[in-house]
């Protein structure tokens, strides 16, 4: 065996079992943060508080098919302010995103890091036709 021989064996014996534990590693920690994450969500309290709409944003993710086809998907995001100054940025849903706007005031309800709705504070004009 010449010296190329023993480094594949090297490569197949040591770096690619390295690497797959590596890997492991990786999806164990991103799992055991979403647990996490998930069990705190549930522990905290169900909040509404008064807040408004300061930004909206959304993040474009486009995935290529064996270059025969793509995919996009679109993410969105509303941030609100609460009345201590606070914000709290939270995914919603497309409907959601498009009939909020940026000055928007109401009641959010929140609970840990999961969004559960904004309740619009409607204002009503009385003009009076002449």
């Amino acid at each position: 065996m010449g010296p190329e021989s023993s480094w594949m064996f090297d490569f197949t014996g040591t770096v690619i079992p390295i690497f797959l534990v590596v890997m492991v590693g990786i999806i164990a920690v991103s799992a055991g943060r979403g647990i996490l994450q998930w069990s705190r969500n549930n522990s905290s309290p169900l909040l509404t508080v008064p807040a408004r709409i300061v930004s909206k944003r959304s993040e474009i993710r486009q995935q290529q098919d064996e270059g025969i086809s793509s995919r996009t998907t679109t993410t969105y995001f509303l941030t609100f302010e609460l009345s201590g100054g606070n914000r709290m940025e939270f995914r919603v849903d497309g409907h959601e995103f498009g009939i909020s706007v940026e000055g928007d005031t109401g009641s959010l309800t929140y609970q840990g890091t999961r969004y559960h709705g904004f309740q619009r504070q409607h204002l009503y004009s009385t003009v009076e036709g002449g």
